[in-house]
């Protein structure tokens, strides 16, 4: 990756293209919903398109994009095996887990999913913090703020129940209603709050200028998971905000940082791949390719389990819906594979000491 001249700001690509898809989804999003408050709080069932533009082309989609960086590469399972050990392990457990009880299995796939989003949003702040000179104390507290900003509201969710949401089915996480809990993480949320913007107008005074994608991360993780999660108790606007928050800027991600990886590789690799990261065109291939693999998975979810989208699945419909506990024990961990794979991949591929680095 590359930082812009615009300021000296550790972009990682350049000011547009960082902006457009990794800064601005969050505010766009929370833009959208406060514009039609009443539609995303109140509609009982999300507009069938809308919930194909955001689960099918964006939330299933960004989970296949983890492909550029590990399957599709040259040599990828010979120089890590554990691309090929992971998948495994996460199918067996979840097969396990499964044939236990249906809801623990869909209650440790969430709590995996909302870590993996959490640890998202710090991977970003320290990415906008890599070329930053700031004191142990500073760091602490970027860390502090990040983490405050996505735990709070989950443990909102947690203390207050009440949310007309999920995160995968009804049910999949624990409520522990505590008035006392409540108050004291809502202190501490205020607090680190207070903190974060003292330590950031001190940073302004000392050095004259601000982390603008930095700046721009948190804040953007701080509105996104409140307004989601709190203030907007509806389904259309927490996925509109958990989605677009978190899937466009991953999708981002991954096409800057392979885009340039195959640019500067002089391998035959590069030209497998130069028409996926080629310029305007190559970002078309990639997303179709990823909005394919991600219609052909909730196909199959909702031809063999959900039916509910059969107009959207018209060539999934003849798949006969599976019932059998056994049959389900072996089926639903295998569809949610790339999901539960996706989630820990994740915590290995983007690691800095890894030899290809960001």
């Amino acid at each position: 990756m590359r930082s812009g001249n615009t300021a000296r700001q550790p972009w990682l690509r350049s000011a547009w293209v960082d902006g457009m898809f990794i800064l601005s989804p969050p505010f766009l999003a929370l833009g959208m919903v406060a514009c039609f408050p009443d539609v995303f709080k109140s509609t009982p069932a999300m507009p069938l398109m809308y919930w194909v533009l955001l689960v099918v082309m964006i939330d299933v989609a960004h989970v296949y994009s983890t492909l550029y960086r590990t399957y599709f590469r040259s040599s990828a399972v010979t120089q890590r095996p554990m691309l090929l050990i992971i998948p495994l392990l996460c199918y067996i457990v979840g097969i396990f887990l499964y044939a236990v009880d249906g809801l623990i299995f869909w209650r440790i796939l969430a709590y995996l999913a909302v870590f993996h989003f959490i640890r998202q949003q710090y991977g970003f702040m320290r990415l906008y913090s890599r070329e930053e000179r700031q004191s142990k104390l500073y760091r602490y507290i970027d860390v502090f703020a990040i983490y405050t900003a996505t735990i709070y509201p989950l443990l909102y969710w947690h203390l207050v129940g009440g949310r007309q949401f999920n995160w995968f089915v009804d049910g999949d996480f624990l409520i522990f209603k505590s008035d006392n809990l409540l108050q004291m993480s809502s202190c501490f949320y205020v607090l680190i709050l207070v903190v974060y913007i003292i330590k950031e107008s001190v940073l302004v005074a000392r050095n004259h200028k601000i982390n603008v994608p930095r700046y721009l991360i948190v804040t953007g993780t701080f509105v996104s998971w409140y307004f989601g999660i709190i203030y907007y108790n509806g389904d259309m606007a927490f996925t509109t905000l958990n989605v677009i928050s978190h899937g466009i800027p991953y999708m981002a991600l991954i096409w800057i940082t392979e885009q340039q990886r195959v640019r500067n590789k002089n391998t035959k690799e590069r030209a497998l791949l130069k028409a996926v990261f080629k310029p305007y065109t190559g970002f078309i291939i990639f997303v179709s390719g990823l909005v394919l693999l991600a219609y052909v998975e909730e196909g199959l979810w909702d031809g063999l389990i959900w039916r509910e989208h059969v107009t959207v699945f018209q060539i999934f419909n003849h798949l006969p819906v599976i019932h059998d506990s056994v049959a389900l024990a072996l089926l639903v961990p295998l569809l949610s594979l790339p999901q539960s794979t996706h989630y820990v991949l994740d915590g290995f591929i983007w690691r800095r000491n890894n030899q290809e680095h960001i």
